[in-house]
C-alpha cells in the first residue's frame, strides 16, 4: 500500500515531542509477495520523509502483523533480510537516563494530612519530573509562589532518607506550613524558575472530531494541572502528512497541525519544552476527550506579567516569623481573608464593611476595615496623576493587604465597580484562596466573578447576615467561636 498518511503524521509527532529513537515497522508484507523490492521503496520512501524532520530511524524490518514474520524470530520467507527481529531492537533500545542533572520540578498531586494518634504531619506528594530532592531544599511552589523548605522526605521503603531523584514519587513535609493545592509546580529557589503566564505560544496537533475553535472552552492539562484554556489566534497550519502549509483558516481541523497562540483562564507553571520537555508538554482535553497535545514553546506576557514578577520577587525575599499561619488561626479561631466589596456608587458598601467590622470585632475577630482614601492619600500619595493610576492604586492595595493577611487579619476593603481584569490583578498579587468576592446591588454592571451578590446593601442586618453565612460555609470564621 506505500506510505500512508498516518505514517507520516506519526514520524511528525516524534519530531515534535523529541524521540529520537525509531525503529520503522514495514508492515504487511504478505500483501505483496515479502518482495524486497516493494520493501526498500518504501523504505527509501519513508527515509526521505523523516530526513525532512530531522529523524533517522535505527532500523527498517519487514514484518506481517497477521503471520508474525521477524517479530520474535526471522522470517524464511524473507530469506533477504539479514537484520535483527522486532524484539532484538527493542532490546537494543537505550534506557534514557534520568534527569537529575536538570532543576527540580515536581508537579503536586496532592497534599495528605494525618490527624490520628496526634500525628499532625502534612506531606506534600507527587512524582518528581527533573532533579533531587534533599532536605533543607528551600521550595518555591508555582504559580502560586509560596515558599517553604523541606523538612523531612517521606516514604513507605525508606526511612529517614536523605535525596530523592528524578523518576521516583515521592511525599515531604515542609518546615513551615503553607496551604498547597494539586496543580502547583514546585521548584528549588536557587535553581532555574518554571514560566508562569495565561499566554502561550504552542505547538499543537489536533485529533479531536469537531475543530478547534476561538469560541469554544478547552482544558488544558500539564502535569497535574487542569486549567480551562480558550484558542487565542492560528499563526500557521501544516499538513502533517506532507508537510506543506495549509491556507489560513479560523479553525484547526483533525490532523491539522498549528503553530497558535493558546490563553488560560488563570496563569499556570510550566517549562518550554526544549529546556525541560517533561514539563512543557501538555494535552487539550475536549468534552472529557482527549483531543490534542502539544509542546509549549514560549511564554507570552499577559495583563498581570508586570504585576507578577514583582511578586514572586517578594516571595522569594519574603522573611518567614517563627509563627506558622496554622497557629495564628489556632490563635485567633478564623483563617486571614481578603472580603472585597464591590458594586454600583451608593449601593451601601462602605455602612456594610463598617457594620461587618463591628459584629466581628465584638466577638473577639481579629478584623479591620480598610478605607480605601487611608491609601489614596498614604501608600499612593505619589501616583496621581499617572496613566496607570487606577493599576497601581490596586497593586499597592493588594500589597498592604497581603502583609495584613500574613498577620492573621480579616481584612474589609470596599471598592466601587471592580472589572474581573483588575480582580486577576489582585489575586496575581494575594493568593486567590485568601480573597472572597462580595458584589452589592441589584444589577451587576461589570464582568466581575463574584463569590456573593447582596441585592440590598442598605438592610444592613439581613446583608451581614449572608456575609457571616458565606464566612462559615468557607470556614474562614471557626463555628466554635461563632
Amino acid at each position: 500500500e506505500g506510505v500512508q498518511e498516518n505514517s507520516r503524521r506519526h514520524g511528525y509527532l516524534l519530531s515534535m515531542l523529541g524521540i529520537k529513537q525509531m525503529a520503522v515497522l514495514v508492515n504487511k508484507m504478505d500483501l505483496v509477495g515479502y518482495r524486497r523490492e516493494a520493501f526498500e521503496r518504501i523504505v527509501d520512501e519513508y527515509r526521505s520523509f523523516l530526513s525532512h524532520l530531522d529523524l533517522e530511524a535505527l532500523t527498517y524490518i519487514p514484518v506481517s502483523g497477521w503471520s508474525g514474520d521477524n517479530l520474535a524470530t526471522l522470517s524464511s520467507r524473507t530469506p533477504w533480510y539479514k537484520g535483527s527481529t522486532v524484539l532484538e531492537v527493542l532490546d537494543r533500545f537505550r534506557k534514557e537516563e534520568l534527569p537529575v542533572d536538570k532543576p527540580f520540578r515536581m508537579p503536586v498531586q496532592d497534599v495528605y494530612k494525618f490527624t490520628n494518634f496526634g500525628d499532625q504531619r502534612r506531606i506534600v506528594a507527587g512524582t518528581i519530573e527533573t532533579g533531587i530532592l534533599r532536605p533543607g531544599d528551600e521550595l518555591i511552589f508555582f504559580p502560586s509562589g509560596k515558599k517553604s523548605r523541606v523538612k523531612t522526605i517521606e516514604s513507605s521503603n525508606v526511612d529517614g532518607a536523605r535525596s530523592v531523584t528524578a523518576g521516583y514519587a515521592v511525599g515531604f513535609t515542609l518546615q513551615e506550613q503553607i496551604y498547597v493545592p494539586r496543580g502547583e509546580l514546585a521548584a528549588k529557589t536557587d535553581e532555574l524558575r518554571p514560566q508562569v503566564t495565561s499566554r502561550m505560544r504552542v505547538n499543537l496537533f489536533w485529533l479531536g472530531r469537531e475543530p478547534m475553535v476561538k469560541e469554544r472552552e478547552y482544558l488544558l492539562k500539564i502535569g497535574t494541572a487542569k486549567v480551562p484554556v480558550y484558542l487565542e489566534a492560528i499563526h500557521r497550519l501544516i499538513d502533517a502528512s506532507d508537510l506543506h502549509l495549509l491556507e489560513e483558516k479560523d479553525r484547526i481541523d483533525r490532523h491539522d497541525v498549528a503553530e497558535c497562540t493558546l490563553k488560560a483562564k488563570k496563569p499556570i507553571a510550566f517549562d518550554l519544552a526544549e529546556e525541560m520537555a517533561s514539563t512543557g508538554r501538555f494535552v487539550i482535553v475536549d468534552r472529557y476527550e482527549i483531543s490534542g497535545g502539544g509542546i509549549i514553546r514560549e511564554a507570552l506576557e499577559d495583563r498581570q506579567t508586570w504585576v507578577r514578577e514583582k511578586v514572586i520577587l517578594r516571595d522569594i525575599k519574603w522573611e518567614l516569623s517563627m509563627l506558622s499561619q496554622e497557629a495564628r488561626e489556632e490563635k485567633y479561631g478564623q483563617k486571614s481573608s481578603l472580603i472585597l466589596i464591590t458594586g454600583e456608587k451608593d449601593s451601601g458598601k462602605k455602612p456594610l464593611a463598617k457594620r461587618l467590622e463591628a459584629e466581628l470585632f465584638s466577638e473577639g475577630r481579629f478584623v479591620y476595615f480598610l478605607g480605601i482614601r487611608n491609601v489614596l492619600y498614604g501608600v499612593d500619595a505619589d501616583i496621581k496623576g499617572r496613566d496607570d493610576e487606577r493599576q497601581e492604586h490596586l497593586r499597592r492595595l493588594a500589597e498592604v493587604a497581603h502583609i495584613l493577611l500574613d498577620a492573621g487579619v480579616i481584612l474589609l476593603v470596599t471598592a466601587i465597580e471592580l472589572t474581573q481584569e483588575e480582580l486577576e490583578l489582585i489575586k496575581t498579587t494575594i493568593h486567590f484562596d485568601k480573597i472572597e468576592t462580595i458584589w452589592v446591588g441589584r444589577h451587576v454592571t461589570t464582568d466581575i466573578a463574584y463569590d456573593l451578590k447582596i441585592e440590598d446593601g442598605h438592610d444592613l442586618e439581613r446583608a451581614v447576615h449572608q456575609i457571616r453565612t458565606l464566612l462559615l460555609e468557607k470556614e474562614i470564621l471557626s463555628r466554635s467561636t461563632s
